[in-house]
């Protein structure tokens, strides 16, 4: 090709026009190659037809979108709920504690004689419970939860407050005709839990839930039942003990947040 293409052929060539024949595509593509200022007029060419595929695209958008129906914003379902705050394979497990507060009020009233069992538990009360709010085995969900920004102590804190909500109205039921005191089954139970948080973040919730059950059974439970007293831990002038051991353990759980985004390494 002896001659400079023409600015009109360059802007089919540009464009991509299936009127040109291959002969003359071919052509045009040799002298390309061989001459610098046509190349210069094909980007020009090539970005005035691509600002205009792109302004057709967007009045293309602009019509499908004046079209399309506004969707309705976020709204709280049972869903939404289930998943942030609840998992059902709580359940069993809070049906377990029921059961076993119950029983024990039944036996406190069957033997006199033994201290309150219903005040002994009720520090481990929540424990089954904490385990397995946030646990993949016990969540079917683990992995689409545990890829959001709620993964972690959010949604830790969240299933243990559901925890909490079921287990103290039935520890308060439980308790009620046995005389305990009221900030003794309370208080030990807040701090266990807050004690299973803190040591979730360095040996798992799961782990640190079994070894205070293991540790407050055969440090407390088994020899007040065998000397049938309650212990000194649990008499009615260590409230204060444990609110402010309640209140210090909450205090270290929040500063330990962090620790909680290993929890699956752990579990």
């Amino acid at each position: 090709m002896t001659t400079h293409p023409t600015l009109a052929q360059i802007d089919r060539y540009a464009a991509g026009d299936p009127g040109l024949d291959e002969p003359s595509v071919w052509a045009i593509e040799v002298h390309l190659e061989e001459c610098p200022d046509c190349r210069a007029r094909l980007a020009g060419s090539t970005t005035v037809h691509t600002r205009a595929v792109i302004e057709q695209v967007a009045m293309r958008l602009d019509r499908e979108i004046a079209a399309t129906p506004v969707a309705a914003g976020p709204r709280w379902s049972w869903s939404v709920l289930r998943h942030r705050w609840f998992v059902g394979t709580l359940l069993p497990w809070l049906a377990m504690t029921a059961t076993v507060l119950a029983c024990a009020a039944v036996l406190g009233v069957l033997w006199g004689g033994l201290p309150s069992l219903v005040l002994l538990i009720a520090p481990l009360a929540p424990l089954p419970g904490v385990a397995v709010a946030w646990h993949r085995r016990a969540d079917p969900a683990w992995e689409l939860i545990a890829a959001t920004p709620a993964a972690g102590l959010t949604t830790l804190l969240r299933r243990t407050a559901a925890v909490l909500v079921f287990v103290i109205p039935a520890l308060v039921l439980a308790g009620a005709g046995t005389g305990a005191s009221l900030a003794l089954m309370l208080l030990p139970c807040l701090a266990f839990t807050a004690a299973t948080l803190l040591l979730g973040t360095l040996v798992g919730v799961r782990r640190a839930a079994i070894g205070l059950i293991a540790i407050w059974t055969l440090a407390v439970i088994a020899p007040s039942l065998l000397a049938a007293r309650m212990p000194v831990v649990l008499a009615a002038e260590s409230a204060r003990s444990w609110a402010l051991v309640t209140a210090l353990l909450t205090v270290m759980v929040l500063l330990r947040a962090n620790g909680f985004r290993r929890l699956s390494h752990h579990d």
